[in-house]
């Protein structure tokens, strides 16, 4: 599973432009936003992986993650922060384990596709972020 996890959420921030001035910030990790925006695209791209009959939106999900890197840019994070955040490994890590933990606790039972189907179609019944990022 944790090989669905990672591709798309973490490291498309990388590949988006931009420098500003350096500021006293937290650490992106801590900024809850773009954490849990990430969180929902890797529950999103899961679901599109396993459930055949899901696709996930790959240009609204890139979409999303040009928002989410343009409201780390707003709030002043660098390139090289972003790319920093992006490249950490035990960050995705951490990501990662949280977006497995929410998408079991929303009924997607590893091995199960039909499960990843149903969270999937009652995220897009409920118009959710991981709902936006998907089509059945």
């Amino acid at each position: 599973m944790t090989r669905y996890l990672r591709p798309l959420a973490l490291g498309a921030l990388c590949l988006l432009p931009g420098v500003l001035a350096a500021q006293e910030l937290p650490p992106l990790s801590e900024v809850e936003v773009v954490t849990e925006g990430l969180i929902q695209t890797a529950i999103a791209y899961e679901i599109g992986e396993v459930c055949e009959s899901i696709d996930g939106r790959k240009i609204a999900g890139i979409a999303f993650l040009w928002s989410l890197h343009s409201e780390a840019r707003r709030l002043g994070y660098s390139r090289e922060e972003i790319e920093a955040f992006v490249d950490d490994d035990v960050e995705k890590d951490r990501l990662e384990a949280i977006a497995r933990e929410r998408l079991a606790g929303m009924g997607a039972v590893e091995g199960s596709p039909d499960t990843y189907c149903e969270v999937g179609r009652a995220e897009i019944a409920a118009g959710t972020q991981v709902g936006k990022l998907l089509s059945d």
